[in-house]
């Protein structure tokens, strides 16, 4: 079997982190349960990456990059409401198939939020990038359309919100979504 290269290695420490964070969040992972899902030491993940910290940004920027991906590729070719449509109908898929995801974007918020109050605002700065850009993704497909922008990215952080504390598809609190007319079912 060949042995990856420090990319690879890197790769593959970025996506364990995504998941190990999007469960105990930045301050209940330990770099060692990091490392240990890799398969590396703690000292081999110390020469990938200078510290915890710069391992969630890298991992927080993955998740917002892959989101970013997933909106693009959806609604390649497409505007308004088509745009709309499969947007929400991706978006919908990754929730239920990749809920690390969703629980990694909760886990950044968190995080932001937790360091900005410590005076660290670095967390903050690069998150709050990488959702400019998400929103930008969705923005110019929906027509440049901020009103439009603005409502299609609050379903999605109510989606977020609703799933992360376990609300099933058909409680009542979904009943307001109207989703059939935002491109598709509950999560």
């Amino acid at each position: 079997m060949a042995r990856m290269s420090a990319e690879e290695r890197r790769e593959s420490v970025v996506r364990a982190a995504m998941t190990e964070f999007a469960r105990g969040g930045y301050y209940g992972t330990s770099t060692e349960a990091i490392a240990k899902r890799v398969g590396v030491s703690q000292p081999y993940l110390f020469r990938l990456f200078p510290g915890k910290k710069a391992i969630f940004l890298a991992a927080a920027e993955r998740c917002v990059e892959d989101t970013i991906r997933m909106f693009a590729e959806a609604s390649d070719g497409l505007h308004g409401e088509e745009a709309l449509r499969a947007m929400g109908g991706a978006y919908r898929k990754v929730v239920s198939e990749e809920p690390e995801r969703l629980m990694m974007q909760m886990q950044m918020y968190l995080a932001v939020a937790s360091a900005e109050q410590e005076g660290d605002h670095e967390f903050g700065e690069a998150v709050r990038a990488g959702w400019t850009r998400l929103w930008d993704t969705v923005h110019l497909p929906l027509g440049a359309d901020v009103g439009e922008t603005t409502t299609f990215m609050a379903y999605g952080m109510l989606i977020n919100c609703l799933v992360a504390m376990g609300f099933p598809p058909q409680h009542r609190v979904w009943a307001g979504m109207n989703l059939a007319e935002r491109g598709g079912e509950r999560p």
